[in-house]
């Protein structure tokens, strides 16, 4: 049974000496239920989060949440271009492990409606850049995990192997997966501080007239570590509108070496999530769990445009819509990263008030706020229609589309009308001529217009 708000920040005083508590309320982006949570109203006006872990696994994620926010020193913090939570204290509730931290503003946008253009795609490019930038000092400090470019290419040949040897995988994925763990030009890359597979939630935005939503805060941190930093762009396979502009702003950010293979190897650790959700399910005797994820693996190789992923020119897989239930694998899995949980919801209108969409006769308030997409079960029993091949590298030409698949891995992020920002930007440019605006201007029109749909949800 969830605890109350007012149980949960009874707590707070315990873990945050010397605070006092003046008020409760939900956290009302509250996530998947591993987790019971509430804010806290401190008499300087102040709010802070408590997580209070429903079970096992959340306590080592909360264990592991507070182990990274500590080793983000004062200095590394001001390196970073946005806000990044701080552990404020540690207790108990019961038996269960709680951790506070301070509330981060802003909002959330999923991947698959995180629009192109100026504004929010440019933002997380930049605001990954800015992590993958951090002097490897932060970690190894901290004793965390330091892994290069060998390291990496062995865990990710265990796991191949393990998941192999379930007997659950396609033989055209294992041949794919093992073809890229071969390639030595796929593993040559310079490691680099990562959040150990970052995804679209993660990231807080705030209104910024000029320039557009604007990354102000980063959530989900308890993977921090020095690896592969493809690990944290393997969601884009599931961002189709704003994964193009993401990936340049990221490559013209980074003060790295080039990496030709960085898409590749982002999208074989998109692929080997439903990998890590196998061998989980196997290592725990659970068959509803090896099911699942064989199904899911079915699907993703049902879907592939190519079987070899090691041409990161051409290649354009079945990742791209398969990630669209890699945000709903469980704790127990370890690519998962809680971002649900640290930050409040918002009004849409307090977040980008933009007067044009005051004006009678604006079609963007008008715009089909149910655009419809293929689905593919997850038993495989319906499958659309495989595209032909393409000689072209992409983010953004879905294969298969496993949005309806129910219950796989977790809850979903209900509330929301699922208006994409091509949809947006259509609407929104339906009474003008193109020749009365730039490309820029209609780019950030399209994301002012999706993200205000988008905030316009359960959350008021």
């Amino acid at each position: 049974m969830a605890r109350s708000p007012f149980t949960l920040v009874a707590a707070v005083t315990a873990a945050v000496p010397g605070a006092e508590v003046t008020g409760a309320r939900a956290l009302t982006a509250d996530g998947d239920g591993r987790f019971d949570s509430a804010i806290a109203t401190l008499a300087d006006g102040s709010e802070l989060v408590i997580r209070v872990a429903a079970d096992d696994a959340a306590a080592v994620e909360l264990a592991e949440e507070a182990l990274a926010l500590r080793a983000l020193t004062a200095g590394a913090r001001e390196i970073l271009p946005f806000r990044v939570p701080t552990a404020m204290g540690e207790t108990r509730v019961g038996e269960a492990r709680a951790l506070v931290t301070d509330l981060m503003p802003g909002f959330q946008v999923e991947a698959a409606h995180l629009p192109a253009g100026r504004g929010a795609a440019v933002s997380v490019g930049q605001a990954i850049a800015a992590v993958h930038a951090l002097p490897p000092s932060v970690v190894r400090a901290a004793g965390l995990s330091v892994r290069d470019a060998a390291a990496v290419r062995a865990e990710t040949e265990q796991l191949v192997d393990r998941a192999s040897a379930t007997g659950r995988v396609p033989a055209r994925l294992s041949a794919r997966w093992r073809g890229a763990v071969a390639d030595d030009a796929l593993w040559r890359f310079e490691s680099a501080v990562t959040l150990g597979g970052i995804q679209a939630l993660s990231f807080l935005f705030e209104d910024d007239p000029h320039d557009g939503p604007q990354v102000v805060a980063v959530l989900g941190w308890r993977g921090l570590a020095v690896g592969d930093p493809a690990e944290d762009l393997g969601w884009l396979s599931g961002a189709p509108d704003a994964a193009a502009d993401v990936l340049a702003a990221y490559t013209a950010a980074s003060q790295r070496a080039a990496d030709d293979a960085l898409q590749a190897r982002a999208r074989l650790h998109a692929e080997l999530e439903f990998a890590r959700w196998l061998v989980h399910g196997d290592e725990l005797r659970r068959p509803d769990i090896v099911d699942d994820a064989a199904a899911l693996l079915d699907s993703l190789s049902s879907g592939l445009r190519a079987d070899d992923l090691r041409a990161a020119a051409t290649y354009t897989g079945g990742v791209d819509s398969a990630l669209d239930v890699l945000d709903r694998v469980p704790a127990t899995a370890s690519s998962d990263i809680d971002t649900s949980m640290q930050t409040d919801a918002y009004r849409p209108e307090d977040l980008w008030h933009d007067a044009e969409a005051d004006e009678p006769g604006d079609d963007r308030e008008h715009a089909d706020p149910k655009t419809a997409t293929g689905s593919l079960r997850a038993d495989g029993h319906e499958h659309p229609e495989s595209p032909t091949a393409s000689g072209h590298a992409s983010w953004d030409e879905p294969t298969q589309d496993l949005t309806d698949v129910a219950g796989v891995r977790g809850p979903t992020h209900d509330g929301h009308d699922g208006t994409s920002a091509r949809d947006a930007e259509g609407a929104a440019g339906s009474d003008q001529p193109a020749s009365a605006e730039t490309d820029s201007d209609e780019a950030q029109r399209a994301a002012r217009a999706a993200l205000q749909r988008w905030t316009r949800s359960d959350s008021e």
